[in-house]
């Protein structure tokens, strides 16, 4: 794949990663536990759904990290915070109309693998209660390699993990110590032979561009490396620089991050040197071995997007577990607190630890599809999706408008209803899909950066 190299500074704006819509600054304080608990029991009991679980610990900050996480010395708060889980466990499942059955639980971070091998055991036992584990379900877990033991992949293969998301980063020791994470290739190499020896085939590695002190040459060695352990895919995710919110991101010295033209020239140098081993590429950021999943559900045209990136799961329903977890329900996104100690307490009381939410709008629900449709397909035909949602294609003419500057530009192409995102346009994509976001407020910098 060749990538074409326009000055990234006239699209360097701030927009949505987009793995919701309405994304998560929109959600509001109407979506209560008392109006979550009756959108779970109005769900259909027929209907799959998928689990997403939230640990919120690590033992060291990553300075890069945009993750909601608390940094723990001990293991007492995290046995605590797995009690409560226990609790919000047992009271989602008993808000539903049945023993629903899972299609797919992501258990993601902070980082899950401060769990010891008995926790794990005990929270999936406890998951297969509760629910109906699909037999071709698939367990997934995002992993720190500096963290994790023999002992501890055992456990996981043992409790029925099929698949495993590794944070690499960069292997580079200078962009390691900008990040304050420190960890060897050798060290990502044993963790990924334990998770084979044990089963674990489908292995994930996430990388990252535009760090501190990246090069060019940095980023293909990063991948040169990541090669070698034969991933079945790759999340070549852009660093998110957004200090005013997250405050340990402060600690990285600005002067080291690469300019806009730098990271797209990284993406491309990655991008290609992934094509060229035979990685397909996916939306926006993901690249995945031909018989992946990924792959067959882009192909089919099934591939998804929610709050952990690119999926094959179209279950219509996705529950979230855990402080700060988000959920997808056919009415709408809900959010569980943040604060440890009002999760906790919502428990305690026998009350779901909802936060906020929105409930979807028609509007809403049509502009969701056709984001989701550029950002996994990089095309949508507005003519079809206007007419599935009941409204006149007309009323999208502003946006058309709006993209004209990218058509001119070659990143993407009209053709009477149907927009197309060229190959050079992929990484513009969330400017493209931003068109259609009525929510987003330009100027605001809530978001992190495009490119």
């Amino acid at each position: 794949m060749t990538t074409t190299i326009l000055p990234a500074a006239k699209y360097d704006l701030r927009v949505p990663r987009y793995t919701s819509y309405p994304t998560a600054p929109h959600f509001g304080p109407a979506v209560t536990a008392e109006v979550y608990q009756r959108w779970l029991g109005a769900l259909d009991p027929a209907a799959p759904l998928s689990l997403y679980v939230h640990i919120p610990f690590c033992d060291e900050m990553c300075w890069f990290c945009g993750c909601w996480t608390k940094i723990v010395k001990r293991y007492e708060p995290v046995r605590s915070y797995l009690d409560a889980l226990a609790g919000e466990i047992a009271l989602t499942a008993g808000a539903l109309p049945a023993r629903m059955a899972v299609r797919h639980l992501h258990f993601g971070g902070g980082s899950p693998t401060m769990l010891t091998p008995q926790d794990w055991l005990a929270v999936t036992a406890d998951l297969g209660r509760r629910f109906a584990f699909a037999e071709e379900a698939e367990i997934a877990v995002e992993l720190d390699p500096r963290d994790a033991s023999e002992d501890y992949i055992a456990a996981l293969a043992q409790a029925g993990v099929t698949r495993a998301s590794i944070g690499v980063q960069d292997f580079d020791a200078e962009v390691q110590k900008e990040i304050n994470r420190h960890q060897p290739f050798a060290v990502v190499e044993q963790v990924v032979g334990w998770l084979r020896a044990h089963g674990i085939g489908d292995i994930n590695l996430d990388l990252m561009y535009g760090l501190p002190r990246q090069t060019e040459a940095k980023v293909e060695a990063m991948v040169d490396l990541a090669l070698q352990l034969a991933p079945a895919r790759v999340a070549l995710f852009g660093y998110a620089h957004v200090p005013w919110m997250k405050s340990h991101q402060k600690l990285i010295d600005e002067t080291t991050l690469p300019t806009a033209d730098d990271r797209l020239r990284q993406f491309a140098v990655a991008s290609a040197r992934l094509t060229a081993a035979g990685y397909r590429p996916i939306g926006l950021d993901h690249f995945a071995r031909p018989d992946d999943g990924l792959s067959q559900a882009l192909s089919a045209g099934r591939l998804r997007r929610n709050f952990q990136g690119y999926t094959a799961d179209d279950a219509p329903i996705l529950i979230g577990l855990g402080a700060s977890a988000i959920g997808n329900l056919p009415q709408g996104y809900v959010q569980n607190v943040q604060p440890l100690a009002d999760y906790r307490r919502a428990i305690a009381a026998g009350r779901l630890p909802t936060a906020r939410g929105i409930a979807l709008s028609t509007d809403d629900r049509l502009r969701r599809t056709i984001i989701e449709e550029l950002m996994c397909g990089l095309s949508v035909d507005l003519d079809a999706v206007c007419a599935a949602h009941g409204t006149p294609v007309e009323m999208l003419s502003l946006e058309k408008e709006r993209l004209a500057p990218l058509v001119a530009d070659g990143l993407m192409k009209i053709d009477a209803g149907r927009i197309t995102v060229t190959e050079a346009g992929r990484p513009f994509v969330r400017i493209i899909a931003a068109a259609f976001d009525t929510y987003l407020q330009p100027g605001r910098a809530q978001h992190s950066r495009a490119v």
